[in-house]
This record gives C-alpha cells, sequence and structure tokens, in this order.
C-alpha cells in the first residue's frame, strides 16, 4: 500500500513516463504528414490530409470507447483480483472492434461522402482527400483492435508494453510516411499507404502481447456463458452508448474548427491545421497524466478505496497542471519554429503567428478537462461524463455564435478555449459524487 507524498509521486510517474514517450511518437506522424504536405506546392496538399485525417479522427474518437471504456472495466476488474472478468472484457472488446472495422471498410463509400458534405472545402482539396480515404479506411479494423489493447494494457497498469506497442505504430508509421512521400513521391496516397501498413503491425504485436499478459496473470479462455452474462455486457454497452455519445460531443468542436476554417478559405484551413498539430501535442502530453488517472483511479474505485481515490486524483492533477505549465512556455518560445517547421508558405506561416496565442494558453485551458475526464472514465462514471460534455458543447455553440461573425478565425479559437474550461468546471462539481460511491462500492 502507497502512504507517503514521495511513494505517491514515484507511483504516478512510474506509470506515466512511458505513456509520456509513447504519446510523444503520436503527434510525430501528424507532424510529419503535415511537415512532407508543406513541401508540396500547394496548400491544397495540407488541407487534403487535415480533412481526410479530421474525418478518421471523428469516427474514430467516437469508438474510442473501445479504449476508454476497456480501460476503466479492466482497471476496476484488476483492482478487485478478478481474472476471469478481465479475459471476458477483452475478448468482447475485441469481437465488437473487429466487427465495426469490418462495417467501416463494407460502407466505406456512403461514409465518405456523409462525411465530406461536413467540410466546405475546394473542390481539389476534397479530390485529394478522398484518394487518403481510400487507402486508409482499410485499416479500420486493426486501429480499433489497437484501442482495445492499449485500453486493456492501461487498465493493468502495463504501460511500458504500451509504449512498445504505441511506438512502433508510430514511428513505424513516420519512417513509411517518408519513404513515401519524400522518397517515392507518392504525395497523399503515400501518406495514407503509412498509415495503413503501420495500424495492422501494431494490431498483431499488441494483441499478441496482451494474450500473453492475460494468461501470466492466471486468465483463461473466457466460456461462452462468460462472455454473455447479462450483467456485463449490459454495463458494458451502458458504459459504450454514454462514451459515444460524450465522445460525439467532444468531437463536434473540433470538426468545427476544420469545417469553418475550411469555409474561410483555403489558407485559414491550412493555418489551422498547422495549429491543431500544435493542439494535438498538447492533448497528447496531457493525456498522458489522464491515463495514469484512469487506471489509478479505476483501481481505487474497484477496490472501494475512497482515501485512494482521492490521494491519486489528487497526485495526478498536480503533475497535469506542471506539464500544461510547461507545454505553455515551450509554445510560447518555440511555436514559431514549429509553424515554419511545418510549412513554407508565407501566408500560411503569417496567418498561422496571427493565431498563435490561443495554442499558448490552451494547455492550462484544458488541464482540468483532461484529467478530470481520465478519472470518470477510470471509475466509468460515464452518464455524468456524458452530461457535462452536452453542456460544455453548449458553451461553445454559444460563444462562436457571438464572437464568429465579428471576430472570425479568432472568434473560433476562443470558443474552443471556453469550451475547455466549462467542461472543468462542470465535472469538477461533480467528483465528490465520485468519493462518495467509492464508499458505497466498499
Amino acid at each position: 500500500m502507497i502512504q507517503s507524498r514521495r511513494e505517491w509521486n514515484r507511483r504516478v510517474w512510474s506509470l506515466a513516463w512511458p505513456v509520456v514517450l509513447a504519446n510523444v511518437t503520436v503527434p510525430m506522424v501528424g507532424l510529419v504528414d503535415t511537415a512532407v504536405m508543406g513541401r508540396l506546392p500547394d496548400p491544397a496538399y495540407i488541407g487534403a490530409v487535415a480533412v481526410g485525417a479530421a474525418v478518421f479522427n471523428a469516427v474514430y474518437w467516437l469508438f474510442g470507447f473501445l479504449r476508454m471504456g476497456t480501460t476503466g472495466l479492466s482497471a476496476q476488474a484488476f483492482g478487485a483480483g478478478d481474472a476471469g472478468a478481465l479475459a471476458a472484457i477483452a475478448a468482447r472488446a475485441v469481437g465488437i472492434a473487429a466487427l465495426l472495422g469490418i462495417a467501416m471498410v463494407a460502407f466505406q463509400v456512403p461514409l465518405l461522402k456523409g462525411l465530406l458534405w461536413f467540410f466546405p472545402a475546394s473542390d481539389q482539396v476534397e479530390s485529394l482527400a478522398a484518394d487518403y480515404y481510400g487507402i486508409r479506411v482499410w485499416g479500420a479494423p486493426a486501429l480499433l483492435c489497437h484501442f482495445v489493447v492499449m485500453g486493456m494494457l492501461f487498465g493493468l497498469q502495463r504501460m511500458g508494453t504500451a509504449l512498445v506497442v504505441s511506438v512502433l505504430l508510430n514511428v513505424c508509421n513516420v519512417i513509411l510516411d517518408l519513404t513515401f512521400v519524400i522518397g517515392f513521391g507518392w504525395g497523399v496516397e503515400g501518406v495514407a499507404a503509412a498509415t495503413l501498413m503501420s495500424e495492422w503491425l501494431a494490431a498483431a504485436v499488441g494483441v499478441t502481447l496482451l494474450v500473453r499478459l492475460l494468461r501470466g496473470l492466471g486468465a483463461r479462455r473466457p466460456d461462452r456463458a462468460a462472455l454473455l452474462d447479462r450483467q456485463r455486457l449490459g454495463a458494458l454497452f451502458q458504459v459504450s452508448a454514454n462514451l459515444i455519445i460524450r465522445t460525439l460531443f467532444v468531437q463536434l468542436p473540433f470538426l468545427t474548427v476544420t469545417a469553418v476554417g475550411a469555409g474561410l478559405g483555403d489558407v485559414v484551413l491550412a493555418a489551422n491545421a498547422v495549429l491543431m498539430q500544435l493542439f494535438f501535442v498538447m492533448a497528447y502530453g496531457l493525456d498522458a497524466l489522464a491515463h495514469t488517472a484512469e487506471s489509478l483511479a479505476g483501481h481505487a474505485f474497484g477496490a472501494g478505496d475512497r482515501q485512494r481515490l482521492r490521494t491519486a486524483t489528487a497526485y495526478t492533477l498536480l503533475w497535469s497542471v506542471a506539464i500544461a505549465a510547461a507545454l505553455c512556455i515551450v509554445f510560447a518560445l518555440g511555436g514559431g519554429l514549429f509553424i515554419d517547421a511545418l510549412t513554407q508558405q508565407p501566408d500560411v506561416r503569417a496567418a498561422a503567428r496571427d493565431y498563435l496565442p490561443w495554442v499558448v494558453v490552451a494547455p492550462l485551458a484544458a488541464v482540468g478537462a483532461f484529467h478530470l475526464d481520465g478519472v470518470y472514465i477510470g471509475t466509468t462514471r460515464t452518464a455524468e461524463l456524458r452530461n457535462c460534455m452536452f453542456l460544455a458543447l453548449l458553451v461553445f455553440v454559444a460563444t462562436l455564435w457571438l464572437t464568429l461573425d465579428a471576430f472570425g478565425n479568432h472568434g473560433l479559437w476562443l470558443s474552443m478555449t471556453a469550451f475547455m474550461v466549462a467542461r472543468t468546471a462542470l465535472l469538477g462539481a461533480l467528483y465528490p459524487r465520485l468519493e462518495r460511491l467509492a464508499v458505497q462500492r466498499g
């Protein structure tokens, strides 16, 4: 049992540092994608990858319950010492991931048309984005299975193994990206092919490692009765449904950034795409502590330990704020260099610098939202999470409606900031309820 402050700090960082390293490699892919497209002669190439990636991010983040729900359920089963439940959770989630991925491939044409309708980009951008989509969609089953693997590893507090799988996916993606685009001159198609191949490799390795880990914990292949247990299935579907709705509410503002930016012209679209890469660097940095909060909070909640839940929440919040402050400083000092590294087009560079201050303040504005997301996901209190996201979305819409006409793209970034602050305030107000529920479980 962890008791001292030093032990808690050590425990938090023993879980967080592999996720920090793993997450560092994630935005590398987007940075390299944007950089190689930024060296092509037309901003439409950056815009096409931005739109194509936004389409997949929207769909995959909607299916993020495969990672988030799996983390919470497995962390609680791990805290309760139930190896049989762990095997059943993994098997159910992998089966659902495979079915959803196959459905995405089967319905790729209507799905693409429906999603591109949301983005009023130029004909050239839409054509290039469609090429990107037509290749990358074949990786859907693999990436969704990868979500499950990462969720299980986080729940089991095996962050080192998660690091191996994540680095494999992202470093392979970067290497193939540079090879296909710079070496072979494949353009947008090369970016998509690199991602496709990396996703399948990571899924194969990840599932193999997870099976070995579960066997080492004493888990055995679940039988039909365990997989179809009505109570467990009900809990899974309830958690999943709430997370799907919650993720839809979270994704709408991010989709709006791309959609509204596209309507403001290719230069603004490209500038926002460059700045969103910095935003994603922030997101993956803060996610490292959020994932740690998921694991520690879920473990404490599953064991019914109120004090341990409170302490885990406090220490992960402390380090989350420290990372957020460091990111603010890095963005303030090096944001211009990031922009110049990602594009050589003077008009895009100038526009991105104009909106850069919003990204500089974003880490401190968003840190509470990311951290509390992790706590609520780990404790599987997804109904509260869903409701708070809806109210925060209303704040975003109201702010955008009041500011877009007057301030243009600045109003768009102001609305994103208001969205993050509202998430923090709403989730923070409900936190005491989690501790009371932990007492009831104990």
